[in-house]
């Protein structure tokens, strides 16, 4: 049901896009929009990956700068049957984390280092084994092409008006309608891709609580990384708020506006949901030291990752 509702999502996203080319310069601007639609994918197919890490200053680690990080990260890999994606810390005391790449061969994994001291090694393996069911998914892909398609919607809104959208013959809005729609179709799109967003996320804590096999290490870690982003300010996510929805938990300030707008659901409904797996799995309150994997251990007090 989530992927048949995302693809309902990109269609009526899509469709959009091509309706604001319609109202620019008819067949003509359709057409103009889907090869402007096409060419900005592909970029953002081979480069958006680059782009993002770029924006937040990661550093790449391994298994010998990072060795219990990335032993960690390799079993859970190994559990989702993919490959070993590549490793980044982003220097940023908000705890949180991300995932990027085309696909699972070209994956990245992003952790920030508020979110490596201040969680325990059972939470932080939840939050990976989240990251990863996005790249199992393949949500890394979906949500970037969402976020392309809705930023050039706001980009071909503001050549409807400045352009002469409102002169063309084809366009049944005229100028007020023309108007009308600079306005409120950036912010339709803005709907469709929280909406896309919030979705994805349900998915991936679904996935990720099927990989640790622990879904309360990923509602334990939800908890702490929404008080902690209340607090604490990631400004590279305040310079960039377009790579907000990439986020475990949503890095930004919201204002009064945040909940309608906001890219993920409700902490309290993720939580809520993780639990319900849990009493349907029985999960013991700790798990043993067999099936936590080698990584998991006490923390010491520079935090666990060395």
């Amino acid at each position: 049901m989530n992927y048949v509702r995302t693809g309902m999502l990109l269609a009526a996203l899509t469709a959009l896009f091509l309706a604001v080319g319609f109202v620019i310069g008819g067949q003509a601007g359709m057409l103009f929009a889907f090869v402007l639609a096409l060419a900005m994918n592909l970029f953002a197919y081979w480069n958006s990956d680059r782009m993002v890490l770029g924006m937040y200053g990661a550093h790449e680690v391994d298994a010998r700068t990072a060795p219990e990080f990335h032993a960690m990260v390799a079993d859970l890999a190994g559990r989702a049957g993919l490959p070993m994606p590549r490793l980044f810390i982003i220097d940023s005391e908000q705890p949180n984390a991300f995932a990027t790449g085309r696909n699972p061969e070209h994956a990245a994994v992003a952790a920030t280092t508020g979110l490596l001291r201040r969680l325990a090694p059972d939470e932080v393996a939840g939050v990976i084994a989240h990251e990863l069911g996005h790249v199992k998914n393949r949500d890394t892909l979906t949500m970037t092409i969402t976020a392309t398609i809705a930023g050039a919607i706001g980009m071909l809104a503001n050549f409807a008006f400045f352009f002469g959208g409102s002169n063309n013959r084809n366009n049944p809005l005229g100028l007020v309608g023309t108007i009308a729609l600079m306005v409120l179709a950036p912010l339709a799109a803005a709907l469709v891709q929280c909406a896309i967003s919030r979705s994805r996320e349900f998915a991936a804590d679904q996935a990720g609580a099927e990989i640790s096999g622990r879904p309360l290490w990923l509602a334990s870690a939800l908890h702490k990384i929404e008080h902690a982003a209340e607090a604490i300010a990631n400004e590279p996510a305040e310079r960039n708020p377009a790579t907000a929805h990439m986020f475990i938990i949503n890095p930004l300030h919201a204002g009064m506006l945040g909940g309608l707008f906001s890219t993920h659901p409700p902490t309290e409904e993720r939580i809520a949901r993780l639990r319900d797996m849990a009493g349907s799995r029985a999960e013991p309150a700790r798990a043993s030291s067999a099936s936590r994997g080698p990584w998991s251990r006490p923390a010491r007090r520079r935090g666990p990752w060395g």
